[in-house]
């Protein structure tokens, strides 16, 4: 069994304002990707109106924070928070949920393209090739405030987390290897080679099936457990994010294929 290590989520604290290590994983993972897609379009030599990237990631942040959040209180906990309306807003309390936050960026980013008249599929895949970097920035982030943790093990690398007195996966490190390192690489090396859109689809497919592999060994949420008996939330809405990058794959390679 390896020692988890006792790492403060504050990295420092002035009067009531807090700066937490997940914050700093989400920013850093926002200011990467925001890098890494004017990078794509400077390569590209795309003809973007002004500010083009700025606007586009404030319409992505917003749709993020809307969309996990929702996403969380009505697939997660509606129970609770139908009884407690007035804590909905309560971000800072925790409580945001991937697939929400997914089909959040996904309307912002439509409705920003279709606005500035940009390709939203040629956009999407340049975002797409980032989000790793932001899914494994926020997994660190996760394992660092010991929470979403795995199931009950006897593996030689199992962990004891604060609050737990039985050593269990360290899952949050799994995810951070499989969505953010090798997602990432998969997706920036086959970006330059496949047709336009399927960046997009691998990522969809991909990230739903290394999901759907870490639930094996993440502890479900306890207020929801086994749905069918085996089955976890996050499995069953990876399984919707698989046949949606089928669907997107067969979207992008359609024209292609009857030229």
């Amino acid at each position: 069994m390896i020692q988890y290590p006792q790492i403060d989520p504050e990295i420092f604290r002035i009067g009531p304002l807090a700066i937490r290590w997940y914050g700093l994983m989400y920013l850093m993972g926002f200011i990467s990707s925001m890098l890494l897609v004017r990078q794509q379009i400077t390569k590209k030599r795309l003809v973007l109106e002004k500010d083009f990237v700025e606007t586009l990631y404030s319409y992505l942040i917003l749709g993020l924070l809307l969309g996990g959040r929702l996403g969380y209180v009505i697939l997660y906990n509606p129970a609770y928070y139908i009884e407690h309306p007035l804590e909905i807003p309560a971000i800072w309390q925790g409580g945001m949920a991937f697939h929400g936050a997914l089909a959040g960026t996904i309307i912002a980013g439509l409705l920003f393209c279709k606005k500035a008249g940009a390709d939203m599929l040629l956009i999407a895949d340049m975002i797409s090739v980032t989000v790793p970097i932001g899914l494994g920035l926020g997994r660190i982030g996760n394992f660092i405030n010991a929470e979403l943790y795995g199931r009950v093990t006897d593996v030689p690398w199992a962990m004891i987390f604060p609050g737990e007195v039985l050593p269990r996966h360290p899952s949050q490190l799994y995810e951070f290897f499989l969505e953010g390192v090798v997602l990432f690489i998969i997706l920036w090396v086959s970006r330059e080679r496949v047709q336009k859109g399927t960046v997009t689809a691998m990522f969809l497919i991909l990230y739903g099936i290394f999901r759907t592999v870490a639930e094996i060994f993440r502890e479900p949420d306890v207020q929801i457990g086994y749905i069918l008996g085996f089955l976890t939330m996050g499995q069953i809405l990876s399984g919707i994010m698989i046949l949606a990058g089928i669907g997107v794959y067969i979207a992008a390679w359609k024209p292609k294929q009857g030229r």
